[in-house]
């Protein structure tokens, strides 16, 4: 969880610290820098200050070398420590951002140089981003005043007067092949720092609340491998790599629970897949002040319309904030502080949630060899992976008492008593949706451009989850699996962020049920009548008109009318 700010404003200020350049080669390393004294601006509450260490990254010769090597060098001249302190009086926040900048006239490509960063503490380091090539960012971070064109490395805030001291590792990618370079390349990046005051908006999402047994997930490009969570460093949204977590089979769960951080996880040995939505307010955008089909931003090459919409803006927000606007703005006008809205999917009952767990593929059963991979029955128990046909013909008050059972006392998936599993509900849908429209999500992805920044339908005649048509398609032409889940940008593609780190199945030929209800009616739900079911299990609507359907004004966050199709 993240540490509770207040959310205050004051001065709007642009702090921007510009002060070393660090550099790596593979035949010979060049270093300079400039700014040897720290800069600092101060508004009269608050001052922040970036400083850099006498010592310097000094590589000479550097060869192609592995993650794991490049993560442990400790001589001097292998790294560059900096320190970001604070001076903060009352209540006044810093959203900071960290960032490198190549410089001109680099002669290696920066796809073959990874950058690593820690922090320093009592106890060693912590890692704050695992290795990643040079690669810039293409919008600009208006939280903490980070502009496009600069790689992100990390973002923070500071609500009370702190100090925090950083280390920085660049090495040449293991996979570079130096045969007939000639030597003597040579790439360089200048470390930023920038920060902004004001709101204390999270420049960071919620961090995920796993549950007991629930084991955090990464792709290693094969199989999925046990994450370390304690970094928070196992999912990245500004990436479209959302956080992932497994449940697996009682009889292997204690040897993966004591596994080593990196150790595979067998797909044979997961019952259960899941995808973290953190809490977050949108608001979407309007070019015309009539039609709000997003804002063209960074990802759109064309003006936003209905078929081809544009960014919904998203912030990440606390439990704290509820916000309650219009959830809509004029682009030209830019947001307005009544511009943004909470989804309802992020209020259980009368909790605030600091995210959601959803299912990351279409429910399955625990014999997906029965008729329609299930049926209507209450005896089986849900799964969520991929490759298996999805469970089908089941009424909706079956596959609510099925989603239950994962809540029961000694369920086989190892939750404890905490959690409440429930069918997925309208606004929920919507929720994940949302975040998919935005840049974190496929519609940011700059491997999809124009229509395939739709997320891919799964039209497999056999149910298969996690299937992908390979492009979107709203007709009824050729149905099949033509990739899995896994398979490059066309497996991908019919995920929610584009990588295999979304959520899939939400887009398909096939009925998708969800907990809505007009007038507590349950009709042929399968629920008795009068509906006793509690409330915060369902999307109740006054009416079946969805311009009017919530107490006769229009539902938003719920995917009614915001959304099309």
């Amino acid at each position: 969880m993240f540490k509770k700010k207040e959310n205050i404003a004051i001065i709007v200020l642009l702090l921007v610290m510009v002060v070393a350049i660090i550099g790596v080669s593979y035949a010979a390393f060049n270093y300079s820098k400039e700014g040897t004294t720290p800069n600092t601006i101060t508004t009269g509450v608050i001052s922040m200050t970036y400083t850099e260490s006498d010592n310097v990254l000094n590589i000479t010769g550097a060869l192609p070398t592995t993650d794991k090597t490049g993560k442990t060098r400790t001589i001097e001249g292998e790294y560059f420590d900096f320190t970001v302190s604070s001076t903060i009086t009352g209540n006044a926040n810093i959203n900071y951002e960290i960032s490198a900048k190549k410089e001109d006239g680099n002669t290696i490509d920066g796809s073959n140089i990874k950058l690593y960063l820690t922090r320093l503490t009592d106890d060693g380091e912590e890692e704050l981003m695992t290795p990643e090539t040079y690669n810039e960012e293409k919008s600009s971070n208006t939280y903490t005043g980070r502009p496009s064109g600069e790689m992100s490395l990390y973002t923070s805030s500071m609500s009370a007067s702190d100090s925090n001291n950083y280390r920085l590792r660049m090495w040449v990618d293991e996979d570079y092949n130096p045969q007939g370079d000639g030597g003597n390349l040579t790439f360089s990046v200048r470390i930023n720092v920038y920060g902004l005051d004001g709101d204390s908006i999270l420049v960071e999402p919620n961090a995920p609340e796993l549950d007991d047994n629930m084991i955090a997930v990464r792709y290693n490009g094969t199989d999925w491998v046990k994450a370390d969570s304690s970094t928070n460093n196992w999912y990245n949204y500004d990436k479209q790599e959302w956080a992932n977590a497994v449940t697996v089979s009682s009889s292997t769960r204690d040897s993966y629970l004591s596994a080593p951080v990196g150790s595979t996880i067998s797909m044979n040995d997961i019952e259960t897949m899941w995808v973290w939505i953190p809490r977050y307010s949108y608001t979407i955008g309007s070019v015309d002040g009539i039609n709000y089909y997003g804002k063209q931003g960074d990802y759109l090459d064309t003006t936003p319309t209905q078929a081809l919409p544009g960014e919904i803006d998203v912030k990440f927000v606390s439990t704290s904030t509820k916000d309650r606007g219009t959830a809509r703005y004029v682009v030209r006008d830019g947001i307005q502080s009544n511009s943004w809205y909470t989804p309802d999917a992020f209020t259980f009952g009368d909790t605030e949630l600091s995210g959601i767990w959803v299912g990351k593929f279409e429910t399955s059963s625990s014999n997906p060899s029965a008729s329609y991979g299930g049926g209507n029955t209450t005896e089986l128990d849900p799964m969520i992976k991929p490759n298996v046909p999805s469970w089908r013909y089941i009424n909706v008050s079956n596959a609510f008492t099925v989603s239950q059972k994962m809540n029961d006392d000694g369920n086989r998936y190892g939750f404890s008593i905490n959690i409440d599993t429930h069918m997925m509900k309208n606004s929920e849908w919507a929720a994940v949706s949302y975040l998919s429209q935005s840049k974190y999500g496929k519609l940011g992805n700059e491997n999809f451009t124009g229509t395939n920044k739709e997320v891919y339908q799964n039209k497999s005649d056999q149910y298969i989850t996690g299937c992908s048509y390979g492009r979107p398609s709203n007709g009824n032409g050729d149905y099949g699996c033509q990739y899995i889940y896994n398979q490059s940008t066309g497996g991908t593609g019919a995920s929610t962020t584009g990588t295999i780190y979304g959520v899939y199945d939400m887009s398909g030929d096939s009925w998708e049920y969800v907990m809505g209800n007009y007038n507590d009616i349950s009709s042929t739900s399968g629920f008795s009548e009068p509906l006793t079911l509690e409330s915060k299990y369902y999307d109740k609507y006054t009416s079946d008109n969805v311009s009017t359907a919530c107490n006769e004004s229009e539902c938003l966050s719920h995917g009614l009318r915001e959304t099309a199709g």
